[in-house]
């Protein structure tokens, strides 16, 4: 037995002694970075940023100890680090392996009025070594201003809600004298808006929204138009590719990484009774249903006018409508997981010079769906008039109807002058009427019935540049007649015209 324990306290004794891998000696400042500087990207004002990395590189064959790692600030500094597991700001003796290497994670939340007043630019430095020898990484963050609007918080701990049906949601009514933002009914084009929760429009009262302005919505946050209440978005066309006059609603996470990342965010819900809808240049991306509009004013005047209006990327619907009573033009709607525009429930609606696509990366979406839900009276389809529109996307169908009705008068749509792509090679939809492309539903109609076959030439559909080029089937397709105003772009329509929203460019 004692043989035994003598041979493994010889082999112990060996193994020490050979090891130095935790001998450390003072780091001499010879550290290698991922990068000198770390752009975190803009955050607005006292709203946390994202995480970022830094990689910090000890590549020669000696084991390491950093005599500090801190933020040129100190404890004051706004921003935060977490270095091997721990947070913090200031770490001492901060030991590194031979040819190894770690994260340093990074993090910001700061106030507009710390940044820098001529660049808006909040900056500081993390330093490596000692007082003697510190190599330095820098930290670069853009603060951006805004109006927040959120839902009140009451004493007891409960937050404002608003009454849907029977139930309530998280939000607030909007406030002309709001003691924090003044005027909320009337959003401007000073700094942008972050919303968090539902905010509502109360009824009677027009919520006014200047051209460019900029709107941000929170997870699980939107707008609600109220009954008897009204939206009025007043963007116009913009001259340059900054979009300066366009009115943009979209997420509040301001990172690249988020530019095109759908569902970050609900709707704007038109409820039952809202009127006077007016929407000019605005564009709509990243949300889970870009307009909701659940019923209609009563009146033969459209509840909702919509032009030159742009939705993208929304995880379920661009427009989804229910008994609406709608008309548009130069809508642009696509990459939409269910469908880019739903008629459903009936209603009335009428399309001029709108490109509906969906290139969503599934086998299953549609450009456009109608509906009578269950055929009674009640969910009648008035109008659905499509004129001089394009519809097409990545999969064979664009077009999806479901009719429940027997009446005819019931159900009324029209495709006037329209682009659309319906590939049937099992001539599976060869016996319903609504997808004969001849008779009184479709009246000069190019259809798309073959691959590589009247295609829309479109730019950069998976990006969302929708404007046509000079092969595309669309090009002086379209009826003159209804050629009356400036494409999406506002470039005269001259005859012979293009169907859908552009007017077709040539590629360079």
């Amino acid at each position: 037995m004692r043989h035994y324990i003598y041979i493994l306290a010889i082999t112990l004794t060996a193994l020490v002694s050979c090891r130095n891998d935790f001998d450390f000696e003072p780091s001499t400042g010879n550290l290698s970075f991922s990068r000198d500087t770390v752009y975190l990207d803009t955050v607005f004002t006292n709203i946390g940023s994202s995480t970022y990395t830094l990689k910090v590189y000890n590549r020669s064959d000696k084991n390491i100890a950093i005599p500090k790692i801190e933020l040129g600030k100190g404890e004051s500094s706004n921003y935060r680090l977490m270095v091997d597991g721990i947070p913090g700001k200031t770490f001492q003796n901060v030991e590194l392996l031979a040819k190894d290497s770690m994260f340093v994670f990074i993090e910001v939340t700061s106030d507009i009025s710390e940044a820098n007043p001529t660049d808006f630019l909040y900056t500081d430095q993390i330093l490596f070594g000692d007082s003697g020898n510190f190599q330095k990484v820098e930290l670069v963050t853009l603060i951006q201003d805004a109006y927040f609007l959120y839902p009140q918080r009451f004493g007891n701990g409960t937050t404002e809600t608003l009454p849907i049906g029977e139930d309530e949601i998280y939000g607030f009514f909007l406030d002309e004298t709001d003691p924090v933002n003044g005027n909320e009914l009337h959003w401007n084009n000073s700094k942008p808006y972050v919303i968090y929760g539902y905010a509502a429009v109360p009824s009677t009262k027009t919520l006014i929204v200047d051209a460019g302005a900029r709107v941000h919505f929170h997870a699980e946050s939107g707008l609600i138009v109220a009954n008897n209440a009204s939206l009025q978005i007043n963007g116009t066309y913009s001259n340059t590719e900054e979009l300066e006059n366009e009115v943009i609603f979209e997420g509040d996470r301001l990172e690249p990484g988020f530019a095109d990342v759908p569902g970050q965010w609900g709707t704007i819900w038109f409820s039952q009774g809202s009127t006077n809808n007016t929407i000019s240049n605005l564009t709509v991306k990243n949300a889970t249903v870009g307009l909701f509009v659940t019923g209609n004013d009563g009146t033969a005047t459209p509840t909702i006018d919509i032009q030159n209006t742009q939705i993208y990327n929304c995880s379920n619907v661009g427009i989804l409508a229910r008994t609406g009573n709608m008309t548009g033009r130069n809508v642009v709607i696509n990459n939409c997981g269910e469908t880019a525009l739903s008629c459903s429930f009936g209603g009335s609606y009428d399309f001029t010079h709108c490109t509906f696509a969906n290139y969503w990366a599934t086998p299953s979406q549609y450009c456009i769906m109608i509906d009578d839900y269950d055929g009674s009276p009640e969910y009648a389809l008035t109008q659905a008039n499509f004129k001089n529109c394009i519809v097409y996307g990545s999969t064979n169908q664009s077009l999806y109807f479901s009719r429940y009705g027997t009446n005819d008068a019931n159900y009324n749509f029209l495709f006037d002058s329209c682009l659309i792509k319906f590939i049937d090679s099992s001539n599976q939809f060869g016996n319903i009427a609504e997808y004969q492309f001849v008779g009184s539903h479709y009246s000069n109609c190019i259809i798309a019935e073959i691959y590589n076959s009247n295609l829309p030439d479109f730019k950069d559909p998976d990006n969302n540049e929708m404007i046509i080029g000079d092969n595309s089937a669309a090009k002086g397709a379209a009826n003159t007649t209804y050629s009356t105003f400036n494409d999406i772009l506002n470039n005269p329509r001259i005859s012979p015209t293009d169907i859908g929203a552009y007017n077709f460019i040539i590629f360079e």
